[in-house]
């Protein structure tokens, strides 16, 4: 168990320092938010979490306040704040009612009130009035989800059906000034994309949506191509953003940690985008490699993969990655590749990712299982279930990315 000790220890690590508590304190530390009302809302997976920590620090200041998360990610009652739970990754009646909840809210508000806007990962679906009808969006969201669309991608096209998206957000706050403080979970953050933008210009263009649909064969209706045809904001005057937590920070921990264990740590990329059977092997590919290395050696990998669904299973880009990289590490002498969501979910799962070593694919073998035929069945979840290999946190409270690393021990 020494192997999965120490994966456990780095990844608790790695999410500790990447809470949102400390880092939203900082954004907020040296605003002004003296004059008329304040009032917040709040998006994403990490929307109570943050929140949380704006109420500690500002206390009375706030007026009145919105959280947006996802279900069973709320931890309790804040004063002074509506709380609503909703779906995720697809949106459902609740995120409608909560955001227009959140528009009324803010409208009506005069040059001397302020809105604090706090953004997390899974703002995209969480917060959504749609222009189109709830079972157009339903499907066209299932269709972006398997495709293997990126999440840049897939907020170009979503932003341009929303009635906030896409700077739309902030134009409803006019004239009040918006003062937004951003958990990234996008590789480079870029504003305008991180929950598809909502309170930020946007760089993407609709030739590039229509692109999208073309590059996927997606099928939409004509009330789609239309809306898709007209530009979102590309400036925005009422608006000031800080950016805090990210990927980078991640892999920056998980590298400290690794050190003080006895691993000699290497930072591979905090920028990884690729298939996550491709992540997995080339990680397994390392590890073969150095498979006669007389120390300790750590490979990090912080971004997002994605998977094509071609099979019925159940998963996550995580644990897919983990499952493919046991082929490559089979009778490897402690070598070890795990691979997590820093929001505590991969996929539609319980689960936050998982953990394989050089002895995950003779135990499934010994069971009966077929590790090939699971990974084209994406059904990498009752594989892992079946080896002891789920890694299991429960909502972590931030979001920002996921991370993957490869454990050589000596």
């Amino acid at each position: 168990m020494k192997l999965r000790d120490d994966a456990q220890r780095i990844f608790d690590a790695a999410i500790t320092a990447a809470l949102p508590d400390t880092a939203v304190k900082k954004a907020l530390e040296g605003e002004d938010f003296s004059g008329g009302r304040l009032v917040l809302v709040a998006i994403g997976k990490a929307a109570w979490s943050m929140t949380k920590a704006a109420c500690d620090f500002l206390g009375d200041r706030i007026d009145d306040g919105v959280v947006i998360t996802k279900y069973d990610h709320s931890k309790g009652d804040l004063p002074r704040i509506r709380i609503f739970e909703a779906g995720h990754p697809v949106p459902d009646a609740n995120s409608f009612e909560a955001t227009e909840t959140a528009i009324q809210l803010v409208s009506g508000l005069s040059e001397k009130d302020k809105v604090l806007f706090l953004i997390s990962g899974g703002g995209s679906a969480l917060f959504e009035k749609p222009l189109i009808s709830t079972e157009m969006l339903e499907n066209l969201t299932k269709q972006l989800l398997a495709s293997g669309a990126n999440i840049v991608e897939m907020n170009t096209i979503r932003k341009r059906l929303s009635a906030v998206k896409g700077g739309k957000f902030a134009k409803l706050c006019e004239p009040a000034k918006v003062f937004s403080v951003v958990l990234s979970d996008i590789i480079g953050d870029p504003l305008d994309m991180i929950a598809s933008g909502p309170a930020y210009p946007d760089s993407s263009t609709s030739e590039q949506a229509l692109g999208i649909i073309r590059k996927y064969n997606l099928t939409i209706p004509k009330e789609i191509e239309e809306l898709l045809r007209i530009e979102s904001p590309s400036t925005l005057s009422n608006v000031s953003t800080k950016i805090t937590g990210s990927v980078t920070q991640l892999c920056i921990t998980a590298e400290k940690i690794c050190r003080e264990m006895g691993y000699e740590p290497v930072i591979l990329t905090a920028s990884l985008s690729c298939e996550a059977r491709d992540a997995g092997s080339f990680l397994a590919s390392i590890a073969k490699y150095h498979e006669n290395t007389e120390k300790s050696l750590a490979f990090i990998a912080g971004g997002e993969t994605v998977v094509h669904l071609k099979g019925t299973g159940k998963g996550g880009r995580n644990q897919e990655l983990a499952l493919s990289a046991a082929i490559g590490i089979e009778g490897l002498k402690d070598t070890a590749v795990f691979s997590v969501g820093s929001d505590g979910t991969d996929g539609p799962t319980d689960a936050a990712g998982g953990y394989v070593d050089g002895n995950t694919k003779k135990m499934l073998a010994d069971k009966g299982i077929d590790l090939e035929g699971m990974l084209d069945n994406n059904d990498a979840y009752h594989a892992l279930q079946a080896c002891d290999g789920l890694i299991v946190t429960g909502p972590t409270g931030t979001n920002v990315n996921d991370l993957s690393v490869l454990l050589i021990r000596r």
